[in-house]
């Protein structure tokens, strides 16, 4: 009786684990089409865009180091559970929960970094419409130079 239990016990481990390493990929996949967005962005609706992007993935990398806190924490307090694999998920779990704090911090700075450009570039280039960042549209400043009219 107890090797079978011991056996699910680890069939289930590691279908735990291999469903965390598979949530990586889809973030990896959307943080490629969010780079390529970041690298075309020219006016401030662009960047207030990509500012919420940015944030939006962070608050769901957020979500997803919550859930590797509290498996490793599991881990941690039923290590007995997991006989020999115990120590193995331990390290996975903080290895993956680590990742998500660093793309977290990273998402956090991508999203103040496109804020402020679209911040400057709103107050130096480009008009702001009343509807706010969502609904901006993209104006040119009208220089001074009376050549150019």
């Amino acid at each position: 009786m107890k090797t079978k239990l011991g056996k699910y016990i680890a069939i289930l481990s590691m279908l735990g684990l291999l469903a965390s390493c598979a949530q990586t990929g889809a973030l990896e996949a959307e943080n490629a089409y969010i780079r390529k967005a970041a690298e075309s962005a020219r006016t401030p609706a662009d960047h207030y865009s990509l500012a919420q992007q940015y944030q939006n993935t962070s608050r769901e990398l957020q979500v997803k180091a919550e859930e590797q806190r509290k498996l490793l924490q599991h881990y941690e307090e039923k290590s007995y559970l997991y006989g020999r694999q115990a120590q193995d998920n331990k390290s996975h779990t903080s290895a993956l929960l680590s990742k998500y704090e660093r793309a977290v911090e990273d998402t956090v700075k991508q999203a103040a970094y496109h804020q402020n450009m679209a911040a400057e570039l709103t107050k130096g280039n480009y008009a702001v419409p009343a509807e706010g960042p969502a609904r901006q549209e993209s104006k040119a400043k009208m220089g001074t130079d009376p050549s150019h009219l």
